[in-house]
């Protein structure tokens, strides 16, 4: 839901208190995430930087409630997903949240229209196909509406995937890594779209990525480091990028 109306009112978007995540293996139990702290505005772009094994994905799936902590505080657009069935995070999900995956996620037997117009037909809506045209039109792909995943480059098929996760105007979009299987060229094209979608919706933004010159770009810079957030970036400016 977009942030029109609201001014530059700051309003927490995610709220996570001492969460801690371990996982049981054969040689006993791992600790993944260790306590972290976060907090993140309506409105903002956060990268999120570290090395490899570090957590990164770890963090940004227990925001999407795909991932239960072991233990702590994970509000996230006012919802308590520690308190909801897998039923209610799902509805969490479908309201609140897109997500773009470096490996596209795509339905590789529906076409780009149908692959978009999915998340609009499970909140009932019945403009779900004529939205998913607009918004592949709004990423480049107006062309491409019946192409089905095989038949897009990797480039069209992330634009397909950004036009998914934006198709339901949510509050907040995660993105993991989204141009790791794209060349520089093209990646810089996906990141210019998503900057742009975001201000243009009223989205949080928090990305997931390697590459310094993107993570810059953000408002604030997160550093994470063997489970835990060693750096939570400069304070927030809250930018003026609201809806109309």
């Amino acid at each position: 839901m977009g942030l029109a109306g609201q001014g530059t009112e700051r309003r927490p978007m995610i709220d996570l208190a001492d969460v801690h995540l371990t996982l049981e293996s054969g040689a006993g139990p791992v600790n993944i995430l260790r306590g972290v702290d976060l907090n993140v505005d309506a409105g903002e772009t956060v990268s999120v930087v570290g090395p490899s094994g570090s957590g990164k994905s770890t963090l940004m799936m227990i925001i999407a409630g795909l991932e239960r902590p072991s233990s702590g505080r994970v509000v996230v657009a006012g919802n308590d997903l520690c308190a909801l069935d897998e039923d209610r995070l799902a509805l969490y999900r479908r309201d609140h949240v897109g997500i773009v995956f470096q490996d596209f996620h795509l339905v590789p037997t529906m076409t780009a229209l149908e692959n978009v117009a999915v998340p609009m037909e499970l909140a009932g809506r019945r403009d779900a196909f004529e939205r998913a045209a607009e918004g592949l039109e709004a990423v480049g792909l107006g062309h491409r509406l019946t192409h089905y995943p095989g038949q897009l480059s990797g480039g069209e098929q992330q634009r397909t995937a950004l036009a998914r996760a934006f198709a339901t105007a949510p509050d907040l979009i995660l993105a993991d890594e989204p141009t790791g299987n794209l060349d520089q060229g093209t990646g810089g094209q996906i990141i210019e779209l998503m900057f742009d979608l975001s201000r243009r919706r009223g989205a949080t933004l928090v990305l997931i990525t390697h590459d310094p010159a993107v993570a810059a770009r953000c408002d604030r810079q997160i550093k994470v480091a063997d489970g835990t957030i060693v750096d939570a970036g400069r304070p927030a400016r809250l930018p003026e990028r609201m809806a109309v």
